[in-house]
């Protein structure tokens, strides 16, 4: 039973006027008493049962962060009793689901839509907790409550910032393939077309056959491979649980993953995705040639950073040992935490760049350039001195990497889905993918 504000105001009143009229006595009270208990559940008697009701549900299943989606719950009452009351569709805290509670009638035989205002502030499945209809008697002292089920569940997708980025790199990329009007060409190994010789270009690309067709020397012209195969891995270990600004390190990542893909995709390369950390947390793997961003940021959504360290031998054996044996460009979006590669990954990085082409991509935290450049008073410069030895460290683990072969891109969160991009297009440009 659920009693109402209005029972207690007229249990307060009575009580009131039984003072002021000097009936002090126990029959007194017991008299407005009875009468109130007996009012109470004579309302609740009357009330409609709100464990009679038949939900249902639509809207909204997926959104991207930042965005808001609209869920309805539709209450019909197949009762001979009108139903008048509230409504609480409950949902997580972080999904900020308004309003809270809804005031409602749906009478017999009829049927009531209310709705709610999801704005999740995290990523991730959101799930309804359950629909709380409170039914009121005629009287409206009381009633009677419950919660009924009422499941349904919405994803919060990462929310792609990068993609404006997405149009000036599909124009670098091309002029590098010679599709824009100032033909750039790569300097990849698919043949393109044949053309005359003009000094300077190189001997070996001389079409010898073509030549003896002709009056001249003929050339072979060449552009960037297309069809390359691209593995994204995304370390999802206790680093990447740290927070650049306001956002976890790992949602600056998927960031940059993402532009990523999407610019790879458009280039016609196979591009797979897993995400990893002591496991295989997530994994999308390529069906044909495409954009594969819609699968792999369905893939993301749920993730989150697990506070264990990162396995790097488990790591390198999963690449090495389901992605097949041709040679792809694996980019690890990880942090340059000297002491977890030194003791980790750089030993096994032999293994995985004898076959493979290594790109390693990390987040800087712009706050620790800050701190390095400080000074004044001794607790700034103790500061700077802590945030110096910190990027003396990751310049020289980067240095490391570079000398075993392997591509690294250091950048803040600003910049770090560009530079990952560019990065990808010089691999083009260089002929190395």
């Amino acid at each position: 039973m659920v009693v109402t504000g209005r029972a207690v105001l007229l249990a307060f009143l009575a009580t009131v006027a039984v003072a002021v009229s000097g009936l002090v006595g126990a029959w007194a009270t017991v008299g407005a008493l009875t009468l109130l208990v007996s009012l109470l559940v004579a309302d609740v008697c009357l009330a409609a049962s709100p464990g009679s009701l038949r939900l249902s549900r639509e809207g909204d299943s997926s959104l991207r962060l930042g965005e808001s989606a609209v869920v309805h719950v539709t209450l019909a009452n197949p009762t001979r009793r009108g139903l008048r009351g509230s409504v609480r569709d409950a949902w997580p805290p972080s999904a900020h689901a308004a309003p809270r509670r809804q005031p409602v009638r749906v009478d017999a035989g009829e049927r009531r839509r209310v709705t709610t205002t999801l704005t999740p502030t995290r990523r991730g499945d959101a799930r309804a907790a359950g629909v709380t209809v409170r039914s009121i008697g005629p009287l409206g002292l009381a009633g009677r409550q419950r919660t009924l089920p009422a499941p349904w569940t919405v994803r919060t997708l990462p929310p792609f910032h990068s993609r404006r980025h997405l149009p000036g790199k599909l124009s670098r990329l091309r002029e590098l393939e010679g599709q824009h009007t100032a033909m750039v060409r790569g300097q990849g190994s698919e043949f393109d077309s044949l053309r005359d010789y003009v000094p300077g270009d190189d001997v070996r690309s001389i079409d010898w056959r073509a030549t003896a067709r002709n009056d001249g020397v003929v050339v072979r012209t060449w552009r960037p491979e297309r069809d390359r195969r691209v593995l994204i891995v995304l370390d999802t270990g206790r680093t990447s649980a740290g927070r650049v600004g306001d956002t976890p390190r790992l949602d600056h990542a998927m960031d940059a993953a993402l532009l990523l893909a999407a610019l790879a995709g458009r280039a016609g390369d196979r591009v797979d995705f897993m995400a990893y950390d002591r496991r295989t947390r997530a994994q999308v793997r390529s069906s044909g040639r495409g954009s594969q961003v819609n699968r792999i940021v369905e893939a993301m959504a749920p993730l989150e950073a697990e506070l264990v360290e990162s396995d790097p031998a488990g790591l390198v054996g999963t690449v090495l040992g389901t992605q097949g044996r041709a040679r792809r460009l694996v980019v690890l979006l990880t942090d340059l935490n000297a002491a977890a590669l030194e003791e980790g990954l750089l030993p096994k990085l032999p293994l995985l760049t004898s076959r493979h082409l290594l790109l390693v991509a990390a987040v800087r935290d712009p706050a620790v350039d800050d701190m390095a450049a400080e000074r004044g008073g001794a607790d700034a410069l103790y500061r700077a001195a802590a945030a110096e030895r910190t990027l003396s460290e990751r310049r020289r683990v980067t240095a490391e990497l570079r000398r075993m072969g392997v591509e690294v891109v250091d950048a803040d969160p600003e910049h770090i889905a560009p530079a990952l991009a560019d990065a990808y297009i010089n691999l083009k440009a260089q002929g190395r993918l």
